[in-house]
Formats: structure tokens, sequence, C-alpha cells
């Protein structure tokens, strides 16, 4: 063999001779007398070829040879043997390669491919042209030609060397193309493992399926494969393959084709194609041609159409008896077709949902799999704008990811500044340190939000999901420095107010720059699905909707009415703010009613346009509830221009504000509690929704409002509220002579109301469990300041998840059940809710379905997930009976 001796130090990063492969070649004696494996099977029609055993490419490769593709001869190793394998025991590759035919000298060439149970676990790189050696070689010199067979050869030698002799793969970067580079190669590999390159194709064969075992079974490979959700005792199987070059006479090339767009989902042919290329090397090369006539460069189309109208008529036979869109990898000999592999189409979430609904609806699946075939979760991506995931990101911060979707524009640090900016026509990304009621009117004018603090259930969050806002809170990494107008990143990069930066609510990142988006996806395959999935439901889904643009989404996305309407929401534009301020600063009772009258008809043109909206599908307003302070400024100037608005003293106003604030406000003078010392509000609301109420009916739409008494410990409470609400409708039914009928519920948050269900019942027509505050009461958390130890808690293993995101059934859902079990027991027709943010998760609605709940309520962005989950329950418990 050619090859002289080079300096030692040239190659001092493959100095050390490989482990592994060293003692392969050095196995004991005790190894020696195991028992040689020879357990494969020939992939044929008929073959027992299993999943379980021989993995998804084996099997895969069975149902394209039952569809009479033109598929090499392949052969099967079970999971078993490459336990065997790996454990060092001997592999019996002559009987393998005597499968094929071949003469151990001069034969065919085959190809070793990973086949683990679940493509998406990876596994070892596939080997190609095992089998070459001198003998081989001068075969292929006289049916390819010598430059054909050495490149050949140099790509087996390189990746044997790599994959098998484990050798730097940095040695070979210097190696050029050319006559020399064959025996180049062989004098490396010989100085680096002091033995000739293996001619003998058994050897070869055994080496290369003894070292993707032990690759398969390395700690890194496992380590990967648990990252990815795989079991730790994943099996891998081996498919070996007779060869189809795809370098020699005529048309020889290799490439990919698929049928589908990866990214939206639309039929569209795909891939390129390489000539005197094999495996995936199209898909890197710049020279590759494309497959369909295009004008940037030269077809496979325009250079073989008899070739390419075969690719097509595969992929349509792989579609209807695969029930699947598949890329297909195919290899052209001398003209000759061969398809090598095929696998599932990678698809983004939108094009999943488009190619299930195309599929159901060509009659190749029933729409009930296409429903399930579509995770729930995902849904949320297709309802907003998203970033590109072929574009570059640029990530200066990280949150929780509050509230899905993305969006880019300046940074404002203020809700002035936002509604400047939006009455100016520029998109904004509105910066807090955290939200509070007053920033509302900026997040209506922002294109997203991104707070320091905050968590789920934080008030940006939760606002946020209601308006379609992008939203990453918690982002703890950023520093933000309001009076300076700037934040700074967690690299050091500063960014003031004005610059350009983009949210995505989906990941819970902030990126620098305006990200490559992708639009919503809400087109007619979105809405079918959708329609399917309510024929398999059995539970209804309603909307939390603030407002008629709420409302408005809720519809469009078929809600089943409003679960829950936070009035005070309908308070913060500014109008109604300073009314609001003069209501909380009366002396009197009569001088509040006063006050609250000039809301009145505010807040029933509010109601009657919710109930239009909504077209006769029931409502549930809850009454007040926050307390009082969040309506009043923060700031000395605020509390100065707020003096100036009422015509009062600035030291009274302060007096007066500082006299509402409470230690604890979320515990304090809030929800039923301000019903029952300060009336006038709930009279108010009431008069508003009954005469709301009748307008509705005589412009044709009929509703039975659903009244809700938020924060309810005490069946006291909602007999003292009950009692007036009560005179207060009948009041408005004289006035206006006019009937109605109206339903009187609670809002269940806190765990007295949970535990004396039976008694509240009495006196109410539904409950509607709120577990946003239920969660943070029964926890003694606070569900705006839990974030920044919960990641903690979470890692450490003290709560499993995050109890404000996923419900925790085993203590807030304790207290669920016990109310619904006790409130029914008192009025067996109650009807029952949640209504907190959990109300979109999936594991929620599972729960509440379990329980007999009669709806779930959430976000409008969140109603069609959770119409798709619970379609999902329904179907699963159906196939499980």
């Amino acid at each position: 063999m050619a090859g002289g001796t080079a300096p030692r130090a040239h190659h001092s990063a493959c100095a050390i001779k490989n482990p592994p492969y060293s003692a392969s070649r050095a196995r004991s004696a005790a190894v020696q007398k195991q028992v040689t494996l020879t357990a494969f099977s020939e992939i044929t029609p008929s073959a027992p070829i299993a999943t379980e055993a021989h993995g998804w490419k084996a099997k895969c490769l069975q149902r394209l040879v039952r569809l009479e593709l033109p598929v090499p001869q392949s052969v099967a190793l079970p999971a078993a043997t490459i336990r065997a394998l790996a454990q060092g025991q001997p592999v019996d590759a002559s009987a393998i390669l005597a499968h094929f035919g071949t003469d151990q000298t001069a034969g065919p060439l085959v190809s070793v491919r990973a086949s683990p149970a679940n493509p998406d676990w990876g596994g070892p790189a596939t080997i190609l042209n095992i089998g070459l050696n001198a003998a081989r070689h001068a075969a292929l010199c006289e049916t390819h030609g010598r430059e054909a067979a050495d490149a050949l050869w140099c790509r087996f030698i390189q990746g044997y060397a790599i994959n098998v002799a484990r050798l730097d793969p940095d040695m070979f970067e210097d190696v050029r193309p050319g006559p020399d580079a064959l025996r180049e190669l062989r004098r490396l590999y010989e100085y680096e493992t002091d033995e000739p390159f293996p001619e003998d194709p058994a050897r070869q064969l055994s080496e290369v399926l003894r070292s993707m075992a032990r690759a398969w079974e390395g700690t890194s490979a496992r380590l990967l494969r648990s990252a990815k959700g795989a079991p730790e005792d994943a099996a891998l199987g081996l498919v070996v393959q007779e060869m189809a070059q795809g370098i020699g006479q005529g048309i020889s090339g290799s490439g990919v084709i698929q049928f589908v767009d990866s990214v939206t989902g639309q039929n569209r042919i795909t891939g390129r194609y390489l000539g005197q290329s094999q495996g995936r090397d199209a898909l890197a090369a710049r020279e590759a041609l494309y497959l369909t006539r295009d004008p940037r460069g030269p077809s496979l189309e325009e250079e073989a159409p008899e070739i390419m109208q075969d690719l097509i008529r595969m992929g349509a036979a792989c579609r209807a008896k695969l029930r699947e869109e598949m890329q297909i990898e195919f290899t052209v000999e001398d003209g000759r077709l061969s398809v090598l592999d095929a696998i599932r189409v990678t698809r983004s979430v939108r094009a999943g949902l488009k190619i299930a609904v195309a599929l159901a609806e060509d009659g190749v699946i029933p729409k009930s799999e296409a429903v399930l075939r579509v995770e729930p979760r995902a849904l949320s991506e297709l309802l907003h704008h998203q970033v590109d995931p072929r574009g570059i990101r640029d990530v200066i911060a990280t949150g929780i990811a509050a509230s899905p979707g993305a969006a880019t524009g300046r940074l404002v640090f203020t809700s002035e500044a936002a509604q400047a900016s939006a009455a100016r026509g520029e998109q904004c990304i509105l910066v807090r340190r955290e939200t509070a009621p007053e920033d509302i009117r900026g997040m209506h004018s922002a294109a997203a939000v991104l707070t320091e603090r905050g968590g789920m259930t934080s008030h940006a969050a939760v606002i946020a999901r209601g308006l379609g806002l992008p939203a990453v809170v918690g982002a703890s990494d950023l520093r933000l420095d309001g009076k300076d107008r700037k934040l700074t990143a967690r690299d050091g990069r500063i960014f003031r107010e004005g610059d350009i930066i983009t949210i995505d609510g989906s990941r819970g990142e902030a990126l620098a720059g305006a990200a490559e988006m992708l639009p919503p996806a809400l087109d007619d395959s979105f809405r079918q699905l959708l329609t399917w999935a309510d024929e398999f439901r059995d539970i209804g889904v309603r909307a939390n909707a603030d407002t008629p643009s709420d409302a408005a989404t809720a519809r469009n996305f078929n809600a089943e009415g409003i679960g829950l309407c936070r009035t005070e929401h309908m308070f913060f534009e500014e109008d109604r703010f300073t009314v609001m301020r003069e209501m909380i600063f009366a002396d009197t009772s009569a001088d509040r009613a006063s006050a609250l009258s000039r809301l009145l008809p505010m807040q029933r043109e509010d109601f009657v346009q919710l109930f239009n909206i909504m077209q006769g599908l029931p409502v549930c307003i809850r009454l007040f509830d926050p307390p009082l302070h969040e309506f009043l400024p923060a700031s000395r100037e605020g509390l100065r221009e707020l003096a100036e608005a009422l015509d009062r003293p600035l030291s009274e106003v302060t007096r007066r504000a500082e006299a509402l604030r409470e230690v604890n406000p979320m515990l304090g003078m809030r929800g039923v509690r301000l019903g029952v010392v300060l009336p006038e509000i709930y009279d108010m609301q009431a008069q508003a929704i009954f005469e709301a109420t009748i307008e509705s009916a005589r412009r044709g739409a009929v509703i039975v409002p659903e009244v809700m008494i938020p924060l309810v410990s005490a069946a006291r409470e909602v007999e003292l509220v009950k009692t007036r609400i009560d005179a207060v409708a009948a009041a408005v039914r004289t006035r206006a002579n006019a009937d109605f009928d109206y339903r009187l519920g609670v809002m269940v948050e806190t765990p007295r109301a949970c535990l004396r269900a039976g008694e509240i019942a009495q006196h109410a027509a539904f409950l509607s469990f709120g577990t946003n505050d239920l969660t943070q009461m029964t926890y003694g958390l606070s569900r705006d300041d839990a974030g920044r130890f919960m990641n903690t808690y979470v890692q450490q293993g003290v709560f499993p998840e995050d109890p404000f995101h996923i419900l925790d059934q085993d203590g807030v859902g304790e207290l669920l059940l016990i109310g619904a079990e006790r409130g029914r027991e008192t009025r067996q027709e109650l009807r029952l809710s949640i209504c907190g943010e959990h109300g979109g998760d999936p594991l929620s609605i599972a729960f509440c379905r379990a329980a007999g709940f009669d709806y779930v309520s959430c976000s409008p962005y969140r109603v069609p997930m959770a119409r798709l989950a619970a379609a999902h329950l329904a179907l699963g418990e159906h196939a499980s009976r």
C-alpha cells in the first residue's frame, strides 16, 4: 500500500487510538465463544416486520414494498440483535451479505440505516457503500468509470473512519478531491489505526453494525433521546439495504421529494436532485437541480420528465395507502429509479392542520382522525402572527410565554406613550415592570406587552390573553429603567424608547429588531377542523369577554356564549375613569348613586352591544370585583391631577386615597363585600343589565342574562345581594312595563365557598369556579409574585407544575369536587363551570368533563384550543370503551 510517514505532530488531534474500535479487535475468548447472531428478516410484503421489534424505518419500507415501489432488497435486524451487538456478541455478517447474493469480493454494496421505534428519536448516521474493496473498486471502474469508482471508495473510507473507527473528522480536511485522494485517505486511515483499511466486506459490515449499536447505547445518545421524550429502554433496529448507486452512466443521481409545503401545508412539490450523488447530498449542494420547472435554474422535470412523473405517481400512492404526506428519498442509476426511504413530511402546526383536513376531505382518513391528529395546545400558534421559524432569532430577554403570538414595534414605557404611538399609526411594544389596571388603555394601544415581573395569571398575562396581544412576562433577565426609558438586555445591550424589538409570546422571548413573520392561519381548513371537533365534544365552551370587541372575537371562534364578563374592565375608558373616581370620593350614598347614574347609560349600552353580538347565546356578567384603590393614581403627580379634576384640595385627595389603600387588597374590600357595604354599585349594574335585556329583546335578541356575584364566602352575602337585585329587577319591570328573566349565580373563588356550596346553592342558579383566585387562596400564593420563585419550586419537585398554569387537581381540584357535589346535593339542576384561566387548558377540561361540569370558559383566543381539546377527550373516551 502506498503512503509515507508523516510527522506525528501534524495529526496530534488524532494521535490517540480509538478505544472502542481497538476493543472490538481484541475481544476476549469468552465473548468469541458466544453464539453468533444471525437473526434478521428480509423485508417482504408478508414478512413479520413490527415497529416495536424492527423500528419505524423497517416497517415503512415494508409498506413501500407492499405498494410495489422499486425498493432495493433490504433486511431488518431486530432490537434484540442490536442490544446483543452492543454488549459484544458477534454478528454473522457473512450470512447477511449472502442474503444479497454477494460473492464476498465483487458483489453488491450495501448501506446500513438506523430504525428506532420513533423517527423523532434520531439514531446513528447512515453508512453507505459497505463492501467496497479493491476487487469491487476494479469492477466499478469497468462499469462506472474510474472517477466515479474513486469517489465512491473515498466516501466510504471517510465515513467508515469517522463513524466506525471514530477518527477525528478534522484529519480529512486537507484531502482534496482528485486522483490522489483515495491513496491519501487509505494512508491516513492506516497511520491512525495501525492497520490497513479492511478489505473483507463481512468484517466491514460487522464493524458498522457493532458501531451503530454501541453508539445508540452511549450516554450522549441516551441523553439526546431522553430530551426528545424517548423512554429509558428505547430500542433500535437496523436495516441493511442493497445500494442503489446514484453514480454511473446515463442519468444518475439522488434526491428527495415531497408534495406539500412544510410550513404552509399547501400542495407544492419541493425538494432537490443532484446528479452523480448519493443519500441526501442534494439538500446541501448549491448545484442541485430543482424538481419542477423553475426560473431560477434547471430541473429534473426538464432533464428526465418520465422519472418525475413516476415520482409523482409514487407520492400519490404513498398518500393514499399510507394515509400521510410523505417525503421520498430516491436514487436514479442509469435511468432506473429506486425508492430508498419515505418519511412523514416534517411540518409546522399550520401545515399539519391543513394536511389533516385535506386527507379527511379526500376520504383518505375519517374526520375523527383528522381532529385527533392536531394537538390542541398547538392551535394557539395559528390564531396570531408568528415569528417565522426559518428566520434569524436575536434573543435579548427570556420570560414566561404568557400570551401567544408575535408582534414587532417600537419600545414605549408608559401607557400614554403607547396611546400616542397608536394615534400616529405606529405599532409599539409596551414595556412595564408590571402592569396595573390603569395600564389597560396602553395595552389596548400596544401590539404586544413585555413585563419584568409576573406569572401566567398576573394582570398583564390575563389582560393580554383576553385582548389577543402577544405577551412575555417575568422577564427577570432584563433591567428596566422607567425614568430614563431604557432597558438593558442580559448581554448588556441597551434599548431605548423608539427602538424596534419583536415579542414572541409563544416562546417567551424578546428579540432585537424586526423578525420575519408568518400571518395567522384562520383559513377554511382551520374552521373545518373545529366544526368537526364540535360534532364530537360533549362539554360546552364559552369565552371570558369584557368588551364588545372581546365578544366579537369570541363569536368569531364559535364560543357558546360568555362565561365571564368582568364589568370593571368597562370602566377604564377615560370618560368613565373620572366618574368612577367621583363615585369613590362621594361622601354619602346619595352622592354615590348620583355619580353612578352617569355611568348607567354607558354600562347599559355596553351590555346591549354584548347581547346583540352574542345573538341570544348566554352571557354571564360578573358584578364589580376589584378594590377601589385600583382606580386611584399612585404617583403624586397623578393625585394632583385628580384633585384638579375633582376640584378638591390635594391634601384631602391624598388622605382619602391613603385611607382606601389596604395591606392585602386581594383579601380586602372587593367583590361581594363592595356589594354589601356600597350596594349602590351593584344596584346600578343590575339596572343596566336589565334595561339592556329589555332593549335587546325589542331589537329581536332574546337574552336571559346571568348575573354573577364575585368572591362569595357565605350564603348570607348572596342572600343580601340577591334581595337588592330582585328589587331592582322588579323596579325595572314596572318602569318599562316589560317582563324578562335572569339567573343569579356565584363565582366560587374562596375555599370556604367550596366547602359551604350546599348553603350557597340555595340562593344560586349556577356556580362558576374562578380558579385564579381559588388557587391563590388555597396555596396562600400571590399570583402576581409567584413567578419569582415558581420555576425553582417546579424544578425541585415542590410542585409538579405551576398551579396558576396547570390546575392543581389534588388540592384545588378536590375543592372543586367538594363544591360541585355539595352544590348539586342542594340543587340538582345547578349549572357548574370554571371561568378562570385554567378553563382553556386541556388537562383542566378533562377534569371538568369527569366531574360533570356543564361548560368551561376561557379567554377568547383559547376557545379554539378548548373546543379541540374537548373533542379529543370525547373521542379518546369513545375509543377506550
